[in-house]
């Protein structure tokens, strides 16, 4: 089975957590991430999201493809600032140091290698994070949690069924290509990415059929069970707050009041060490 969006059963202080204390640790972690530019913050927030991976017990492995993902995704958000903007960390610093001439508009500064770093640094400390929250939190409990915080429980079920439905999705996808490449459509790095693109059609009409197929399956029989008659509804999955539920919800908001204070400290969104 392909390792994306799954819930990944270890035994751990943060699977013990329910998911509307993680949900809203992790919203915390996350806008406290986005607010400031404080290198020395952003470095505390990535050391503890790695801390945070490692007492889950969940591997690199089992989450590799989203980490990929987000590496290169990382890396073409760096390019592509640089490209069009090479010196927006000088213009937000408001000084200059020159390490090395490209050509034209273009060189390396300390002002804007800092400001990469910044950038860096905000996909480390969140992405662990997001990734530990849907790897220690099954979807019913986290639709349960949504419901928790305000969110409509059709809107809560929806998101969870997607949750459980896209790893089904990707296996099919993958069915259905070893089926294609049994039958003569080359789909491996041998041939041209054009013809990959072409040979990937195949795969597309197969798996909307079986896609629709398993969405009816779903809804009549959402629609045998009254979904959505009632105004509430009670979920199986869902937990009562511990101690360590409060504690973690405290400590989210305890991040956000760090990273709101440093505005009033750092003058700005920035730490300017130039």
């Amino acid at each position: 089975m392909i390792q994306l969006f799954n819930y990944i059963e270890r035994v751990s202080p943060i699977h013990r957590l329910t998911g509307a204390s993680k949900l809203a640790c992790m919203l915390c972690w996350v806008l406290a991430a986005m607010i400031t530019f404080d290198t020395r913050y952003l470095i505390l927030l990535t050391v503890c999201a790695i801390l945070l991976f490692g007492v889950s017990k969940i591997r690199v492995r089992d989450v590799k493809v989203i980490l990929i993902f987000s590496l290169v995704f990382l890396f073409m958000n760096n390019a592509l600032i640089y490209l069009f903007s090479p010196e927006h960390g000088v213009g937000i610093y408001g000084s200059k140091t020159v390490l090395l001439h490209l050509a034209g508009r273009y060189s390396v500064t300390e002002q804007q290698l800092l400001y990469h770093a910044n950038v860096v640094l905000k996909y480390t400390a969140t992405i662990p994070v997001v990734i530990l929250f849907i790897s220690t939190t099954q979807p019913s409990e986290f639709a349960a949690s949504l419901n928790k915080i305000g969110v409509s429980y059709k809107v809560s079920y929806s998101v969870s069924l997607a949750l459980r439905y896209i790893p089904d999705v990707l296996d099919e996808f993958h069915a259905i290509s070893l089926a294609q490449q049994a039958r003569g459509v080359e789909l491996s790095g041998k041939e041209s990415l054009i013809k990959r693109l072409k040979g990937a059609t195949a795969i597309l009409m197969p798996l909307i059929l079986s896609s629709m197929e398993r969405i009816e399956v779903v809804s009549n029989a959402m629609e045998l069970r009254c979904f959505g008659k009632e105004p509430k509804r009670t979920w199986y999955r869902e937990r009562k707050f511990t101690a360590l539920d409060y504690g973690t919800i405290i400590l989210g908001f305890v991040l956000i009041g760090i990273s709101i204070a440093l505005q009033f400290v750092n003058g700005g969104r920035y730490w300017n060490p130039f």
